[in-house]
């Protein structure tokens, strides 16, 4: 029996939906991108934006949960020393406002790896057997395990939401897609300091009616799980 998740096209392209095969990657919803005290709040940002994740998240995650798909979190921080931070990295952090990575704020030291506020925000925060990655980058396969943790769990079925729309979650889909995984971005699962910017990428995602996979909302898997 075929299942498929509407959305841009049927999701995925061959109908092999199972949770066996299937993982939400969760990407960045910590603190310092999504709370007040982390550094996007830091630096004038509208967290309106980067919190649009969370209420939709907070009804898919236990459905997918309790239907034994694989819940993956991705944090993206750098060591307490900075060796690696690259220069051109915490440079650029620092032309908005003077703050960048690896400066004290409010709640700590932004995106420094042990810091209250590299952590998942507590409306989201992982449950047992849920599985968190660590990362140095935007994308989340790079200087991590990712691959390796998805390959042997069998997964093959991608779906992506988080923060930013316009940066890791961007990343990670391109690189996933590269990788062979069939993959759809959860539409209202993610956000960006700058909701123009959101709309962009989605609709870069429908090139050629799906260059990098498929869109849908959260909606359409509940409704998926529920048939």
């Amino acid at each position: 029996m075929q299942r498929y998740v509407d959305g841009l096209y049927p999701w995925p392209f061959d109908g092999n939906l199972k949770p066996e095969n299937t993982a939400i990657l969760v990407i960045d919803m910590q603190i310092d991108f999504c709370a007040e005290g982390g550094w996007v709040h830091s630096c004038g940002v509208d967290l309106a934006n980067t919190r649009r994740p969370i209420a939709p998240l907070q009804k898919l995650l236990p459905a997918l949960r309790a239907a034994g798909y694989t819940v993956i979190y991705t944090r993206e921080g750098h060591k307490p020393d900075l060796s690696d931070l690259p220069a051109n990295k915490r440079w650029r952090s620092r032309q908005l406002t003077g703050r960048g990575l690896g400066d004290m704020g409010p709640l700590g030291r932004f995106l420094v790896r042990g810091e209250p506020n590299w952590d998942i925000i507590p409306e989201l925060a992982p449950e047992p057997g849920d599985l968190m990655i660590d990362k140095p980058g935007k994308g989340s396969f790079m200087a991590t395990d990712l691959d390796e943790v998805l390959q042997r769990r069998g997964i093959r079925n991608l779906m992506l939401c988080g923060v930013t729309t316009d940066c890791c979650v961007q990343s990670t889909l391109r690189d996933a897609n590269d990788r062979g995984y069939e993959c759809v971005m959860l539409e209202d699962c993610c956000g960006c300091a700058d909701h123009q910017n959101h709309l962009d990428q989605v609709e870069m995602m429908r090139i050629m009616g799906g260059h990098y996979g498929s869109v849908c909302a959260s909606t359409d898997v509940l409704k998926t799980l529920e048939a």
